[in-house]
C-alpha cells in the first residue's frame, strides 16, 4: 500500500484524491504556484510544496519540479488527477524512471490513446465502431480542406491530442473551414503543444455517451456502465448523469463490451473512460453508436459513476497503483438507482458566459454531496479552470435525481463573483430534458431563452425591502426613504435598486425579524444581495450618488476580463464592419473573440498581440461610420 502520495494538481480534484487519500490511511503532499499559496488543497493536505509562478506552463505543468517535490518529500507516488499533466506519456515515464509510482494508465496506453488519429486506426483493429471521416497523416490545409468537402458539411475539426472541448470546431458551411482550421489549430497548439487535426462527419442528433472502464496489472479489465454526458455548451460538459437514459439492456451490454476491448486493445490499467458519438434520430442504437476518443484518466464525471455502483474510484486507483487487483470483478458491478451532476462554473452566462474572477465573499454552495476546491473567503483567479463546485444527485429514480439536483442548484448562493447556478436551474427545469434524450444540440438551440436572467420575483423584491427598511445603511439612505416611518400608520413608497435598475417598492404590510430572510441573503459593501433560483440580485436603496455611474464611451472595446491578446486582426485607422473580429483574448483555457458593435473606423488601439491587459481596460474605440 502507498504510504505518501503527492497530488500534481489543484482545485477540486485534489481535494476529491486528498480525501480518499486520508480515508486510507494515506499521507498526501499538495503542490501550488504563486496564485493557489492559500487555495484549499494546501490547507488539506498534511504537506505543501511552492513549484512556481500562477500561470500553468510555469508550475503545474512543469514535470522536473513536480518529480522534485516528490522527492524532497519522500512521496511515494503521484496522482495527476485530471487536466494539466494526466495524459501527458513523457511525464509518466519520468515519474516511473524517478522511482516513484504512477498512478495512472501505462505511458503506452496514454500514447496509443493520446493522438485521436492513432486511436481511431487502433479501435478499427480491435473491432470497435468508429466515427466516419479523416485521420491520415498529410496535414495540409488544402488536403484537409479537400476531405472535408468530400465528407460533406457540417464537419468537425478536433486536435488530435485534444480534450475538454479544446481544439475543436464545428463547420457548417465550405467558406468557414480554413478559419475555423486556422483557430482550432492555434488553440491547439497552445493548449496541447500539437496542431495536428482530424476530421469528423458531424453526427445528426448527437448524443454524447462514455463508458467508464478500469483496468489492473493482472489482466483484468471491467466497466461501470455508462454515463450520458450530451449537455454541453461549446463542447464542455455541463450537466453529466448515469446511467443514460432511454439505454436498453442490450444495447448497454454491446457498448460496454466495445469499451472494454477497447481498453484491453491497449493493455489499459487504472480509470479509464472511452467516449461515443450517438445518432440518436431513432435512439440509442448499438450500430449507431461509435467511438471517439479514450480519456486515459479519470474523468471530472467521476463522481455520478461512484453514486451509482457505490465504488470508490480513486481508492481503485491507488490499490491497483500500488500492484492490487481490481476489488471487484464484473458480475458484482450492478447499477443502483440514478445520478446526475451540475457543474457550478466561475462565468455570467448573460455576457457570453465571460470567467468571472474575484473573491469569494459569500458562498454556499448547496447539495448532499459537493465537490469543491474553495470555500468562502477564496479567490477565484483568471490563470486557471472556471470551474468552482460540482453539485451531485443519486435517488432511486431519474426523476428524484432531477429534482433534487434543480433543488441544489436553485439554493447554491455565490457573491460577487458571477455563476451559472441559474442556467444550471433552467436546463433541470425543461420538459425535454425531463423526457430524457436530449442531445449535444440542445444547450445552443434554446440559449436564448436559458440565459435570460429572470426578474427578481415578488417575494424576493418583499423579503428585500424588508432588510432596506429596517436596516438602512446610513442616514443619507434613510432621507430617500420619501418620509418613511418604521412605526408610521401608513405605507410608503421609496426607490429600491435591483441590479441597478430603480423599481418603486412600497413598505412591507407586515414586518418580520430581519434574520427570517437572511439566510437566502447576504450584506454587501453597497447594500444587499438577495438570492433566487440560482440567481443573485444587487438590492440597494436608491441614491442620488448612485444612479449617473459613468461607462465607457459608445465605440469602446473594454476588456471582458484580465489575459492576454493572442491575435490582433486590426490597426489604428482600419475600417471594420459590424461583428467583425478585432482581436482574440485569451483568459481562464478559453478564447474571447472582441467584435466591432458597428460599422466604422479603428481610431485608437490600446492593445498588442501578446500583450497582458487588465479588466475594463479601453483596448479599442471604433468610432461609427457617417
Amino acid at each position: 500500500m502507498i504510504q505518501k502520495l503527492l497530488i500534481a494538481n489543484r482545485g477540486e480534484i485534489a481535494c476529491r484524491i486528498i480525501r480518499t487519500a486520508r480515508e486510507m490511511g494515506i499521507a498526501t503532499v499538495a503542490v501550488y504556484s504563486d496564485a493557489d499559496a492559500k487555495a484549499l488543497h494546501v490547507r488539506q493536505a498534511d504537506e505543501a510544496v511552492h513549484i512556481g509562478p500562477s500561470s500553468a506552463v510555469e508550475s503545474y505543468l512543469v514535470g522536473e519540479k513536480i518529480i522534485a517535490a516528490a522527492k524532497q518529500t519522500g512521496a511515494e507516488a503521484i496522482h495527476p488527477g485530471y487536466g494539466f499533466l494526466s495524459e501527458n506519456a513523457e511525464f509518466a515515464e519520468a515519474v516511473q524512471n524517478a522511482g516513484l509510482i504512477w498512478v495512472g494508465a501505462p505511458p503506452s496506453s496514454i500514447r496509443a490513446m493520446g493522438l485521436k488519429d492513432a486511436a481511431k486506426k487502433l479501435m478499427r483493429e480491435a473491432g470497435v465502431p468508429v466515427t466516419p471521416g479523416y485521420d491520415g497523416d498529410d496535414q495540409s490545409s488544402e488536403r484537409l480542406k479537400q476531405e472535408a468537402d468530400a465528407i460533406g458539411y457540417p464537419v468537425l475539426i478536433k486536435a488530435v491530442a485534444g480534450g475538454g472541448g479544446k481544439g475543436m470546431r464545428k463547420v457548417d458551411v465550405e467558406g468557414d473551414f480554413l478559419s475555423s482550421l486556422e483557430s482550432c489549430r492555434r488553440e491547439a497548439k497552445a493548449s496541447f503543444g500539437n496542431d495536428d487535426v482530424i476530421l469528423e462527419k458531424w453526427i445528426t442528433s448527437p448524443r454524447h455517451i462514455e463508458v467508464q472502464v478500469f483496468g489492473d496489472s493482472h489482466g483484468n479489465v471491467v466497466h461501470l456502465f455508462e454515463r450520458d454526458c450530451s449537455l454541453q455548451r461549446r463542447h464542455q460538459k455541463v450537466i453529466e448523469e448515469a446511467p443514460a437514459p432511454g439505454m436498453d439492456e442490450a444495447t448497454r451490454e454491446e457498448i460496454c463490451a466495445a469499451a472494454v476491448r477497447a481498453a484491453k486493445a491497449v493493455n489499459y490499467e487504472g480509470a479509464g473512460t472511452i467516449e461515443f458519438i450517438a445518432d440518436a434520430s431513432e435512439g440509442l442504437r448499438a450500430d449507431r453508436i461509435f467511438f471517439m476518443e479514450m480519456n486515459t484518466r479519470l474523468q471530472v464525471e467521476h463522481p455520478v459513476t461512484e453514486e451509482i455502483t457505490g465504488v470508490d474510484l480513486v481508492e481503485w486507483q491507488l490499490r491497483v497503483a500500488g500492484g492490487e487487483a481490481i476489488p471487484l470483478k464484473q458480475d458484482d458491478l450492478s447499477i443502483n438507482g440514478h445520478a446526475i451532476e451540475a457543474r457550478l462554473y466561475a462565468e455570467d452566462p448573460s455576457t457570453g458566459f465571460l470567467p468571472s474572477t474575484g473573491q469569494l465573499e459569500y458562498f454556499r454552495p448547496s447539495g448532499v454531496r459537493i465537490e469543491t476546491g474553495v470555500e468562502q473567503g477564496d479567490e477565484i483567479t483568471p490563470y486557471y479552470d472556471p470551474m468552482i463546485a460540482k453539485l451531485i444527485s443519486h435517488a432511486e429514480t431519474r426523476e428524484e435525481a432531477i429534482g433534487d439536483l434543480n433543488g441544489f442548484c436553485c439554493t447554491t448562493d455565490v457573491w460577487p463573483v458571477k455563476t451559472n447556478a441559474g442556467f444550471l436551474t433552467k436546463i433541470l427545469e425543461r420538459d425535454e430534458f425531463w423526457e430524457g434524450g436530449v442531445d449535444t444540440t440542445f444547450i445552443a438551440v434554446h440559449l436564448d431563452g436559458l440565459i435570460l436572467k429572470p426578474p427578481l420575483s415578488e417575494d424576493g423584491l418583499d423579503a428585500a425591502a424588508n432588510l432596506l427598511v429596517q436596516a438602512p445603511r446610513s442616514e443619507d439612505d434613510k432621507l430617500k426613504m420619501s418620509g418613511f416611518r418604521l412605526n408610521g400608520p401608513n405605507r410608503e413608497t421609496f426607490l429600491m435598486m435591483v441590479d441597478g435598475e430603480p423599481i418603486p417598492a412600497e413598505t412591507p404590510d407586515t414586518f418580520y425579524p430581519a434574520a427570517d430572510y437572511w439566510w437566502r441573503a447576504h450584506r454587501t459593501k453597497t447594500g444587499i444581495a438577495k438570492f433566487d433560483a440560482g440567481y443573485a440580485y444587487e438590492i440597494a436603496l436608491w441614491s442620488e450618488r448612485g444612479s449617473g455611474a459613468a461607462s465607457a464611451a459608445d465605440g469602446a472595446i473594454l476588456a471582458p476580463m484580465p489575459g492576454k491578446v493572442i491575435a490582433l486582426d486590426v490597426a489604428e485607422g482600419d475600417t471594420v464592419t459590424t461583428g467583425q473580429r478585432l482581436m482574440v483574448l485569451e483568459a481562464m483555457k478559453m478564447e474571447h473573440a472582441l467584435t466591432a458593435p458597428f460599422d466604422g473606423t479603428v481610431t485608437e488601439l490600446n492593445a498588442s498581440e501578446g500583450g497582458q491587459v487588465q479588466v475594463e481596460a479601453v483596448l479599442c474605440v471604433v468610432e461609427p461610420a457617417e
